[in-house]
């Protein structure tokens, strides 16, 4: 707080001897600047210095560097909740994609302390990452001990493989635990909160055979901490969504529910009703979807246990091989799931999207993947998508609106866990210099299912924390100004 205080005292003092006399590291120049916060949609200049916001003027503004933005949109660096690529490889495509701050939230990082350590002053946007709920609980058995040590040696190999985790994880998972088992998890759980992570992730659809009183457990400790949870729900169905809603409203639980479009499928309006409703209430439970038609997953998932064409209502010639782009078939199928071989399911309609898209308080979250040269397209191309197809194209929504869903939305839903989030997804005297710059003419996704990843288009410049990653739609090279974002429990 006494920083905040130290800022604006500066920022008032440099006004007192007029905007001319002062030269800013950076200024941008002629750009339409778009806050969602204070409404602000006009062509202004704005100046940064030392990594903030400090002048947003309609007068001239001296740099040491200035660059003319004329005719493109000055946007709050877009805020990605939920990625699980979080190395500088998947990185480097969502800077291109225009996100500065990206977070694995719903699977959450096991070994929290270590990886965020691991990360700092090497990442090239910001980092941070939930408690792995399922890893808590995993350690505080004392049956599967031998597979808790081989996956922290993956940890600390910086080899994430959620794949490997779930079948060293998921016998354990149908389970009951004892007593003095549930209380450890719990016991874990605030532990990894006081390394600095941001509230829990629940992947329940992962491990769908957990107990109904467990994950009530678990919702009752983030009750009393005020600790946001992160579900990707038990199943693909409204019962599911109504499962975790609950949980949230009986034990006060914030709640944010992940990937609203695959969790719900053809009854997306009614989840989404459900959701609005709750808030309405005064429920602290929010979602997020991603705007493609696909989702991804690997094979030996429980998503594909026996019945799954039913309850997804797709068949095989809907999954789609990742690592060679073939459509399945039941022979194929049977084979690939031995080896957990990672595919994308198209199983949702057009409008589905394009109606989780428009509606109010839905914030946009890419679900990003491990990087693979044939993964699924949203993980380089996600918030272009939205706002070249459908902001400009199909006109599902008003830009405003949009950025208001990148930027805003994500920085107040982490306010409460992560108070650093209170200076992000803002165009503002005093906030962090996290910065996208894009063509609103020409800004478009380019990945693809079939093409693979690719670079977006149209986003010329992105700069975090001041320091430019991204200048003239090129990445610059060797600068990591990427910084972890941390939960209010770090001690």
């Amino acid at each position: 707080m006494r920083n905040i205080f130290l800022i604006l005292f500066l920022i008032l003092s440099l006004n007192a001897f007029g905007q001319a006399s002062i030269q800013y590291d950076i200024v941008l120049e002629g750009g339409r600047v778009i806050d969602s916060e204070t409404k602000l949609d006009a062509i202004r200049n704005v100046g940064i210095q030392g990594g903030r916001i400090m002048m947003i003027s309609s007068d001239p503004l001296a740099g040491k560097e200035t660059l003319n933005v004329s005719g493109m949109v000055v946007s709050p660096g877009f805020i990605d909740l939920h990625v699980h690529g979080v190395s500088n490889v998947e990185q480097e495509y969502q800077l291109h994609d225009g996100v500065t701050t990206a977070l694995e939230l719903e699977w959450g990082i096991e070994h929290t302390g270590a990886w965020y350590a691991s990360r700092k002053d090497k990442a090239l946007i910001h980092y941070g990452a939930s408690v792995n709920w399922p890893y808590e609980r995993l350690r505080a058995t004392g049956r599967y001990q031998e597979g808790v040590e081989e996956l922290l040696n993956m940890v600390r190999a910086n080899e994430r493989e959620i794949a490997s985790f779930i079948h060293v994880a998921a016998p354990s998972f149908t389970e009951d635990l004892t007593q003095e088992e549930m209380r450890q998890t719990l016991v874990n759980i605030k532990f990894s909160l006081e390394e600095g992570a941001i509230g829990i992730g629940v992947p329940i659809g992962y491990l769908p055979g957990t107990k109904p009183a467990e994950m009530y457990s678990v919702f009752e400790m983030a009750g009393q901490l005020d600790a946001l949870i992160f579900t990707h729900n038990r199943q693909p169905n409204i019962l599911a969504t109504q499962e975790v809603i609950a949980n949230a409203v009986l034990t006060g639980a914030p709640l944010h529910i992940v990937h609203i479009n695959s969790m719900s499928l053809g009854q997306i309006d009614f989840a989404l009703n459900m959701v609005s409703a709750a808030a309405q209430n005064g429920f602290d439970i929010t979602t997020e979807l991603y705007p493609y038609t696909a989702a991804s997953t690997g094979l030996m998932m429980a998503m594909f246990d026996e019945g799954w064409q039913e309850r997804l209502g797709i068949d095989y010639g809907d999954l789609q091989l990742v690592a060679t782009g073939e459509r399945l078939t039941e022979e194929t199928f049977a084979r690939n799931r031995r080896t957990n071989q990672v595919v994308i399911m198209h199983m949702m309609q057009p409008e589905w999207i394009a109606s989780g898209i428009a509606a109010p308080g839905v914030i946009i979250g890419s679900d990003g993947m491990q990087f693979s040269k044939l993964a699924h397209p949203r993980t380089a191309g996600t918030f272009s998508r939205v706002l070249g197809k459908y902001v400009r194209e199909d006109q599902v929504l008003d830009l405003n609106t949009a950025i208001e869903k990148m930027t805003l939305l994500p920085a107040r839903r982490l306010e409460g866990i992560a108070p650093m989030m209170r200076f992000k997804g803002r165009i503002q005297v005093g906030a962090d210099a996290d910065i996208t710059v894009f063509d609103p003419n020409t800004i478009i996704d380019k990945a693809t299912f079939e093409g693979g990843l690719e670079f977006s288009g149209g986003i010329e410049y992105v700069l975090v924390n001041g320091t430019f990653v991204l200048k003239n739609g090129e990445t610059v090279p060797n600068v990591f100004p990427g910084q972890g974002v941390y939960g209010k429990f770090k001690k």
